[in-house]
């Protein structure tokens, strides 16, 4: 059971997360409670580590110290008896986090390593609450350090998981609590390396964290407990009152993560498709709603979608030579630019002579320009949007991609793109227009 930042938010959120867990602890294994940093933590720390890179040591103690009476003020609100001890506790965490940036301000430099290290606090301290709290109020709970468990590479800020040493050491520190009646409670996003360096895995890390553990322990289903009644049609920030997606499947969840539904983060979906494990996502607030259950299979409705997902601020590059022509060993030659500075490309298409992909990162988008005109012309258009409309209907119904093409009649439409898979159509447009484009899909699906 993994709980958002908004579900530990404040302490009537810790107390709807204590007697959602309630209901289901009485089962044999208990389940395992994973949970992000408290709501807007993260961001807090991120600006934290800005000030110590500008050397402004005294607003960066400030913000840590705000950041340390509110988490007191939340342990004391939801613990008793152990409220003494998850204070100290929650002081002893933000003691060194204090030292550290000190440090960090002294130098004027944050590498990715001081970064993890900052924001790892975040789940370390709201663990330690909920662990107290679910205590206090007679539900068997045990504080595991994540660190201990989900071991990772050295990949500071976008850690990949050892799947095997995580597995082992899951089965021997958290699957003997859980099989005893305990809750374990572990805070996500967070891991270390062999050598117990502690690393992240990158922001919304904390779905990943809960579906690798419940993968490792065979779990009958990994919920997602969220601020949201499950997956939706489309964004509620673009789209008014669009419908929840009762059920879906694998594939269609990780196109929709993939493509912008926040909800979710893309790699969540991974470890539970190797084990076959549901995973269901439901909102905290509301937690007698069915929500959204994910599953290898589903049945998709005749003449629909499944829902529509859009990605915003992505830049196009195009890349055109007519060396390309009827020649070998171009494409590979392009893709290893992307893949030495490590990063990801979502949309691609091609012609005879030239190739445009999308990028969403653009932390090297220089130096990968100044390769790819080594050999060949390049361009890049920046302020760009990704629409993603997703459902299993798409590769049985050739009229579905003709009605998503239609409804955009108008809009200019940059790139246009059906996968093979044939689960998604793709289409690559101005930022402006998402908003139009999005309600206009909507309408015609939904």
């Amino acid at each position: 059971m993994k709980f958002g930042g908004t579900s530990v938010a404040d302490p009537d959120a810790i107390k709807r997360l204590i007697e959602i867990v309630r209901a289901r602890a009485q089962s044999r294994p208990a389940p395992v409670v994973v949970v992000s940093a408290l709501a807007r933590v993260t961001d807090a720390l991120v600006h934290v580590t800005r000030l110590a890179e500008e050397g402004e040591s005294r607003r960066a103690g400030d913000e840590l110290r705000a950041l340390v009476d509110r988490h007191v003020a939340v342990a004391a609100a939801v613990t008793t008896e152990r409220r003494a001890a998850v204070t100290a506790e929650v002081r002893c965490e933000f003691d060194e986090l204090i030292g550290l940036v000190h440090a960090l301000a002294v130098l004027r430099e944050v590498s990715p390593r001081s970064l993890d290290a900052v924001l790892a606090v975040g789940e370390l301290v709201s663990s330690r609450i909920v662990a107290a709290a679910l205590a206090d109020c007679g539900i068997p709970s045990a504080w595991v350090d994540a660190r201990h468990v989900l071991i990772t590479d050295a990949e500071h800020n976008a850690a990949g998981p050892d799947s095997a040493e995580t597995c082992a050491r899951t089965h021997a520190r958290v699957a003997p609590l859980s099989a005893s009646g305990t809750v374990a409670v572990l805070g996500g996003f967070i891991g270390s390396t062999a050598n117990g360096v502690t690393t992240t895995l990158g922001r919304g890390g904390s779905d990943y964290s809960a579906a690798i553990f419940g993968a490792c322990l065979g779990t009958g289903e990994i919920q997602i407990w969220t601020d949201v009644d499950g997956m939706l049609t489309a964004d509620p920030r673009v789209v008014p009152q669009p419908r929840v997606v009762p059920h879906l499947s694998f594939s269609e969840a990780s196109e929709l993560a993939y493509f912008g539904a926040k909800v979710l983060h893309p790699s969540t979906i991974l470890p539970a498709v190797a084990k076959s494990i549901p995973v269901r996502i439901l909102n905290s607030r509301r937690p007698e709603n069915g929500g959204t259950l994910i599953t290898a299979q589903t049945q998709p409705v005749d003449g629909k979608l499944t829902a529509i997902a859009c990605k915003r601020e992505v830049t196009v590059i195009d890349i055109t030579s007519t060396r390309m022509l009827m020649a070998h060993g171009f494409l590979r030659r392009l893709f290893e630019v992307f893949e030495r500075f490590k990063t990801a490309v979502d949309v691609v298409t091609t012609s005879e002579v030239s190739v445009s992909v999308t990028v969403d990162d653009t932390r090297r988008l220089d130096a990968i320009v100044d390769n790819l005109r080594s050999f060949a012309d390049v361009s890049c258009e920046p302020d760009m949007a990704i629409i993603c409309a997703v459902g299993e209907n798409l590769r049985g119904d050739p009229t579905l991609f003709g009605r998503a093409v239609t409804a955009l009649d108008r809009i200019p439409l940059r790139l246009v793109s059906q996968a093979a898979s044939r689960r998604n159509v793709t289409f690559v447009l101005r930022n402006s227009d998402v908003p139009h484009a999005m309600m206009r899909l909507h309408e015609a699906f939904f």
